[in-house]
């Protein structure tokens, strides 16, 4: 019969996974770094994943082929983790890494700052040197990280809404240091999706604790609902903490 099926560019395709994740029959995976489709009979031709590809490598075209298999309409559930959540997105970018930090002691001091005076150009920024990363891991995406990546096992887990390190002057050594980081943003991203993956990251490792640092705007408190309902959903209710962060860079 001739009906719509997508076309894989890989030539333009960079593997980000992006595709993979859109589609709800299942019929796109990532293959040695190139999404593929799998078989056109899964693909329903609707093209809910062109949207989502970042280069244009994916297109609709009209040719003989097998019918669509109704068995795979909507196969992956939202409640169910994707199977890129096991295991990243498939972008060779987001293979798991771990740093090795010189382990200092923090200084987080949680009473409200003094009042910000903004610095009126570079010279007034006096340091002894380059201020260094307190990053352990790669990735830290949350939609990029894998449940079973080995640095989350005896974690303290750092969950930070997306633009909390850009608002806080010291969020690496006040947050992110001996901590394992993972970010997202519970406006913009699916929340459903953020509490299935910290419920799996939960399940699959022991957690010893878990900060979460969000923006004091409405919308941040996704990011607080996603956590703790994770941690129902996972059975495993560890030390818990919320830290949230004005729009002018202070502890709250």
């Amino acid at each position: 019969m001739k009906r719509n099926v997508i076309e894989i560019n890989e030539d333009k395709c960079i593997g980000c996974g992006l595709c993979a994740g859109a589609c709800m029959q299942g019929a796109i995976e990532i293959i040695n770094g190139k999404a593929k489709l799998v078989s056109e009979s899964y693909c329903d031709g609707l093209g809910m994943c062109l949207p989502k590809c970042p280069v244009d490598a994916i297109h609709i075209v009209e040719k003989e082929t097998d019918a669509f298999n109704q068995e795979r309409k909507n196969i992956k559930a939202k409640s169910d983790a994707p199977k890129a959540m096991e295991s990243g997105c498939g972008c060779a970018g987001s293979q798991a890494k771990t740093f090795d930090r010189i382990a200092t002691i923090p200084t987080l001091d949680m009473a409200p700052k003094a009042t910000i005076t903004p610095l009126t150009s570079k010279a007034e920024a006096t340091f002894d040197g380059v201020v260094p990363s307190e990053l352990m891991q790669w990735p830290v995406q949350l939609r990029l990280v894998s449940p079973n990546a080995p640095y989350f096992q005896n974690a303290d887990l750092l969950i930070a809404a997306d633009c909390t390190a850009f608002a806080y002057g010291d969020f690496h050594r006040d947050f992110i240091m001996g901590k394992v980081t993972v970010i997202g943003c519970p406006k913009l991203d699916d929340n459903q999706y953020n509490t299935d993956k910290i419920a799996q990251i939960l399940a699959s490792n022991e957690i010893k604790s878990i900060t979460v640092v969000k923006m004091e705007v409405p919308c941040c408190g996704g990011m607080i609902s996603a956590v703790k309902a994770a941690m129902l959903k996972a059975q495993c209710i560890v030390p818990y903490s919320e830290v949230t962060i004005s729009t002018d860079g202070r502890i709250k």
